[in-house]
């Protein structure tokens, strides 16, 4: 069952979401060349639980970690650790955290140092793919309008869009339904419902859009060892349009 949202409850989301835009602002200062992900991991572990909030990740079915980071190649829950970013490198940094029993869930790709022209142009089209969805998400439209733009987008630019991973619900549970790919066709899937709360997150490959887990369980990979990046929101249907509750 969908569990829609009351504009009370989008508002207790939204402060969650406040946290973790707030969180990634602070990391979009501090990642460089030299710095590790499990610094920051721990970082934003700090934060979230210095700002009233707690992280969710840590725990969640066995994941080991406050965040997950994703490094080059890896799509997502990738393991923070103790190996220097480097320059050229791309790390998606993906965080969940509650407040007041309440989640919110994003993403972003942050470029290390100078990285080339070729990964810039995959981390602008990531989010690109992710701003059409947004505006695309009104109550009305099906799921397969909304990531039709993703797909077309992802495409047309000699990218592919991830299957296997999803969005999903998203309130007093992480993972509530519905649950959807990022790829569709006009007219297709669910109907979007004002009070719906959903993450839209989708994961960019520039080569194939299939995948392997490696065997920690977790560290989703390209099978071509090409480059991905994402960015997601959280994001709340509402009678206004959509509400990116993930931004300042």
């Amino acid at each position: 069952m969908i569990i829609l949202k009351t504009p009370e409850q989008i508002a207790a989301i939204r402060k969650a979401g406040q946290v973790l835009a707030q969180c990634h602002e602070e990391l979009s200062r501090m990642i460089r060349p030299g710095i590790t992900t499990l610094e920051i991991n721990d970082f934003a572990e700090r934060f979230i639980n210095d700002h009233g909030a707690r992280q969710v990740t840590k725990g969640y079915k066995g994941f080991p970690y406050a965040t997950c980071a994703s490094l080059n190649d890896v799509i997502a829950h990738g393991f923070p650790n103790d190996t220097p970013l480097r320059s050229g490198d791309i790390v998606k940094m993906d965080i969940v955290c509650s407040y007041n029993g309440w989640m919110a869930d994003s993403c972003r790709t942050y470029k290390v140092g100078a990285v080339s022209p070729e990964a810039a142009r995959l981390v602008k089209v990531a989010k690109e793919c992710l701003d059409m969805a947004v505006l695309k998400a009104v109550a009305g439209n099906t799921i397969g309008d909304v990531m039709h733009v993703v797909q077309k987008h992802a495409e047309g630019a000699g990218y592919s869009v991830v299957r296997d991973l999803v969005g999903h619900g998203i309130g007093q549970s992480l993972h509530e339904k519905p649950t959807f790919q990022h790829v569709g066709k006009p007219g297709k899937g669910f109907v979007l419902k004002e009070g719906m709360v959903i993450t839209i997150e989708p994961m960019i490959n520039a080569g194939t859009h299939e995948m392997y887990v490696e065997l920690d369980g977790w560290t989703a990979r390209t099978w071509d060892g090409a480059l991905s990046a994402q960015f997601e929101h959280t994001v709340a249907i509402t009678k206004k349009g959509p509400q990116i509750l993930t931004e300042l």
